[in-house]
């Protein structure tokens, strides 16, 4: 039953129904697991196109009893997913230094005739920037381990007020948010989730030209001094699957320049969470998608 399923990682143009329902009663050899004799890297699969399902898999889920719509149907290599630890064996008193972001496995238990949803967390190290001789303000924060707070850059630098403000003039307001929010989170810590979600819409504004000539990767250093606050208070959050793909290629740029050791549990929920958060990546739009000319008489 596990090799009639359809692969979901196994990304390739599907091929016309009549030609593939040919290919299927012909082709006796088995098809390959996921994650079986080769090396996941989770950035491959979010750049692969999905692959759709042809008649012959619909037909063939039907008759398995599969439920298909408004499901994923995860059913190779069960063994291997439920294999996977439900967390990490990280020393307690490091986890601080992660973002925990948790990533659904659901597969199909064909015995019972039903679908079996577990949970498993992903534990994305935390990498800040490096110092940099360019950014001696970033780097005077990072060593003090204190947030980067542009409002208070401007009264302490004023030599940067005309660079800051030209290039945070639409945004400037999310700054100041940000800095009334870390005074009020003295008193109620909740309000560090608040600064955090702020940091969030700020990075979809960056590179600005102060954070390339002056400020510096400010924005990674106070995501991640965010996310450390809020793990030390214990306090719940969740961040925007784009963060969660811009810390996992962090790290992955991190691994690949330090030749650190491949991490199959990781890439593996890594690459189950870009296919969850980003189900229709790879799409093109064609021309027939468009109405050219309607206006024209």
């Amino acid at each position: 039953m596990e090799e009639d399923s359809k692969n979901i990682l196994d990304v390739e143009i599907p091929e016309s129904f009549e030609s593939k329902e040919i290919k299927d009663k012909s082709s006796s050899s088995k098809k390959k697991k996921p994650f079986e004799d080769e090396v996941i890297k989770a950035e491959d699969i979010l750049h692969r196109k999905r692959q759709l399902a042809t008649k012959g898999d619909i037909r063939r889920i039907q008759k398995a009893g599969y439920k298909y719509e408004g499901k994923k149907v995860v059913t190779d290599d069960v063994k291997k997913l439920k294999s996977l630890e439900v967390e990490p064996s990280i020393p307690f008193e490091e986890r601080i230094d992660y973002y925990v972001e948790p990533v659904w496995i659901e597969y199909y238990v064909p015995k019972d005739s039903r679908f079996i949803t577990e949970i498993r967390y992903l534990y994305i190290p935390l990498i800040d920037p490096p110092f940099d001789e360019r950014y001696p303000i970033l780097n005077e924060s990072m060593k003090k381990n204190r947030f980067f707070d542009v409002v208070n850059i401007l009264n302490e630098h004023p030599e940067y007020t005309s660079i800051i403000l030209e290039s945070y003039q639409e945004t400037f307001h999310f700054h100041e948010r940000v800095s009334m929010a870390l005074k009020e989170a003295r008193h109620n810590p909740e309000n560090y989730k608040t600064a955090f979600y702020l940091c969030e819409t700020i990075m979809k504004f960056e590179p600005t030209l102060a954070y390339l000539e002056v400020l510096g990767d400010y924005i990674s250093w106070n995501l991640n001094w965010l996310i450390r606050k809020l793990n030390e208070l214990h306090i719940e959050f969740s961040a925007e699957d784009d963060t969660v793909s811009y810390l996992i290629k962090r790290r992955n740029i991190y691994w690949e320049e330090n030749q650190l050791p491949y991490d199959e549990r990781f890439e593996i929920l890594a690459a189950l969470f870009y296919d969850q958060a980003y189900p229709n990546r790879g799409l093109t739009i064609e021309e027939q998608d468009f109405f050219f000319n309607i206006f024209n008489k």
